[in-house]
């Protein structure tokens, strides 16, 4: 299991990497009618929509809300991805509102909650159930010594939605 944490532990770093590059290089948005209250409520509106984005795919979230212990592994697996991937297609119109900075925040949480299910679910035995790979999953978050990849998303997201207010 050490090549699994050693493989989470680079998909983190990564994540911040991007997301300290993406915040260093806050774009300078062009002078638009922001005052305008319908485009500002339009835009308050979309990152509403990624908060509850970010929360739904956040792994703990995610596990507990489509949980079914007599699944396998790979059933577990497939539910969970297909999940993140619903959700996240359901939400891509919010792009257009929100700063790119964000939206790169979300498309990262997506990106690395898809890495970790896989890493682990292919660590696992054929015959591992999926109490066993949600088990791995909140273990490879639970060791995490940065903050979890929801809460650097949610506070991306967040503090761009401050500035619009």
């Amino acid at each position: 299991m050490e090549e699994t944490t050693l493989s989470i532990i680079i998909s983190v770093v990564a994540f911040l990497i991007s997301l300290f590059a993406l915040l260093g290089s806050r774009e300078k948005s062009a002078p638009t009618t922001e005052n305008d209250t319908s485009s500002k409520h339009l835009k308050l509106q979309a990152y509403e929509s990624l908060v509850i984005l970010c929360e739904r795919i956040s792994l703990p979230n995610l596990i507990s809300r489509v949980n079914q212990p007599d699944l396998s592994a790979k059933e577990m697996q497939y539910m969970l991805l297909e999940n993140i991937k619903q959700e996240f297609e359901y939400n891509t119109s919010q792009q257009i509102y929100v700063s790119q900075t964000a939206w790169e925040a979300v498309r990262n949480l997506r990106d690395q909650s898809l890495l970790i299910i896989n890493t682990i679910a292919r660590t696992l035995s054929p015959e591992a159930s999926a109490k066993d790979l949600n088990k791995g999953i909140l273990e490879a978050i639970m060791s995490q010594e940065n903050a979890a990849l929801h809460t650097l998303a949610l506070t991306t997201v967040s503090d761009e939605a401050k500035k619009i207010m």
